[in-house]
């Protein structure tokens, strides 16, 4: 099955004097590696000196100023809005809380550039948090509109695990040129800026356990989506946020125009993830600080990586994938063991079992903490600007000392290796096709005469050319939702055949690993924008035709 490849340069190279002389300052400010470290001089693997990750350690940079500084860095946005109502106060020694402030002072005014200085103007930039319903959840959002021109379609981007939306920086300027598009990224609840309840499950049936995971992120994603009062999107979900799209599309029916899944995590069968034992749930509560772990070592993907380190894939995330699920398949051995050996070293394995997730050890290791986050950043980062690099790096240390919420999903949703208890290509098909309620739900008891079946829509994975994420995982999808979509049809009327919208198809992003949108950026952003303007144009045929 051949992927499609696309090749899109449209996007300006940046150049430093395009670049805010605000985030400049603050990156030479900042304690984060330098470019000789980064560069492997200062020797070893976390390459962050002990003077410099202690100064780190006691500035105690606020999530709000990191995520700011990363922003300044957008293309024309010099002054980035930033709300100070999660992430103003740095973590202390004993409450590493993340506490929401309701005072207007905190709300962060929006930020307007007009065509002068904008080229691609005027739009408005903002920065808000959207509270939701119960305590302490609310979710981080920064958005940007297109003025003096209708608004016709709202893009929502997901960011993966740990992470935040920051990481997309290099995005939001070129995906937001599209006339007649709202682009908004969210921090998943529990993660990033957003509010940070203690994460708890109850049941301790395994497949129960696994939906309450799903569930926790998914909800919330809906009930922003209500409170947004958007009808219909596009979502973007990157690794973990790519689970979750998929997870959303499949319990929320009847809301998306396009789905697009960006290296996602998942998507193959193991047979070892899908018989593990499950965590304990009375392990989950915030009580107990111990809780999954992933890989943090990783290695960039920029061609300064020996050919010898990428004969196991662009381990660019915490996530360690050693085993591919090809290898397997390939291997011949038609009989497979209810848990087969673990892929991975057993301290490891020990390690995620018990929940213990890598951020808190970036927590209990106090000063320690931004030289084990070198660890990651100095090469994850290693292909970006210094500047850019030390902000990244001050951002991402500034989230994981945050408290643990979300991040301990992970190990319900994930067997060590990063392949999925319930992998999404036993259900991916369902995406687009599930039946509809009057209320917009998929469970809902109303009787099957009310109820509608979704007429399909496109899914667009994407995969970077060094990802070590299972690209054969994104070919068996997209097979599996085409599939679906010619048995639907077979039996469909001619007006069904007509109004179908269903398809799946592959992508590769070249010069990039698993995170596509920071690698690749240039050629990723003009992929979106070809995906987005598609779907202005399937739904112009749509109002045509109505």
């Amino acid at each position: 099955m051949a992927a499609t490849t696309t090749n899109g340069n449209n996007d300006d190279v940046r150049t430093r004097s395009q670049q805010s002389p605000l985030a400049s300052q603050r990156a030479k400010e900042s304690n984060a590696p330098t470019e000789e470290n980064r560069k492997g001089k200062s020797g070893g693997f976390f390459t962050l000196g002990y003077k410099e990750g202690f100064s780190q350690w006691w500035a105690n940079v606020p999530a709000a100023v990191a995520e700011h500084a990363v922003l300044s860095y957008i293309p024309y946005l010099q002054k980035p809005p930033t709300h100070t109502q999660t992430g103003s106060a740095p973590p202390s020694i004993n409450n590493s809380s993340m506490p929401v402030s309701d005072t207007p002072d905190r709300e962060a005014i929006p930020v307007r550039t007009n065509s002068i200085a904008d080229p691609f103007g005027p739009r408005q930039w903002q920065s808000q948090l959207v509270k939701l319903s119960g305590k302490d959840r609310a979710l981080n959002e920064f958005s940007i509109e297109r003025l003096d021109e209708p608004k016709d379609q709202d893009l929502v981007i997901l960011h993966g695990y740990g992470a935040g939306l920051g990481f997309f920086y290099k995005n939001f300027e070129g995906l937001s040129r599209v006339p007649g598009w709202k682009v908004y990224a969210l921090d998943l609840l529990g993660m990033g800026r957003s509010s940070r309840p203690p994460f708890r499950l109850h049941s301790k049936d395994r497949q129960r356990s696994i939906s309450e995971a799903e569930d926790w992120f998914v909800d919330a994603l809906e009930e922003w989506r209500v409170k947004k009062n958007l009808d219909r999107f596009t979502l973007l979900g990157h690794s973990l946020g790519g689970y979750m799209a998929v997870a959303y599309a499949l319990k929320f029916p009847g809301h998306l125009n396009k789905l697009i899944l960006a290296s996602p995590v998942g998507i193959p069968e193991d047979p070892y993830a899908v018989n593990a034992e499950m965590p304990d749930p009375s392990s989950s509560t915030l009580t107990n600080e111990v809780y999954q772990d992933q890989d943090a070592t990783m290695n960039g993907s920029n061609p300064n990586i020996p050919g010898s380190a990428k004969t196991a894939g662009d381990n660019n995330n915490f996530l360690n994938a050693r085993s591919k699920a090809q290898k397997a398949s390939s291997s011949g051995d038609e009989t497979t063991p209810s848990a087969p050996r673990r892929p991975l070293p057993k301290w490891l394995t020990y390690l995620w079992d018990a929940n213990i997730s890598p951020f808190s050890i970036v927590r209990w290791s106090g000063p320690l903490g931004p030289r084990f986050v070198s660890g990651w950043t100095s090469r994850r980062f290693s292909h970006l600007p210094p500047e850019e690099a030390q902000a990244l790096h001050t951002y991402a240390y500034s989230l994981f000392r945050q408290r643990g919420s979300g991040e301990y999903a992970l190990a319900y949703i994930l067997a060590p290796g990063a392949f999925a208890r319930s992998p999404l290509i036993r259900r991916i098909q369902g995406v687009g096709r599930q039946m509809i309620a009057p209320s917009g739900s998929a469970t809902s008891s109303v009787a099957v005469a009310q109820r509608r079946r979704e007429s399909g829509y496109p899914v667009v994975l994407m995969y970077g050319e060094q990802d070590w994420m299972d690209i054969n995982g994104g070919y068996a999808a997209e097979q599996k939702i085409n599939e679906e979509r010619a048995r639907v049809l077979k039996s469909a009327t001619t007006e069904e055949r007509q109004t179908d919208r269903g398809g799946a198809k592959c992508l590769i992003i070249k010069k990039a690993g698993h995170h596509v949108y920071l690698d690749g950026w240039e050629e990723f952003n003009e992929v979106l924008r070809q995906e987005m303007m598609d779907v202005s144009r399937r739904t112009k045929r749509v109002e045509t035709r109505q």
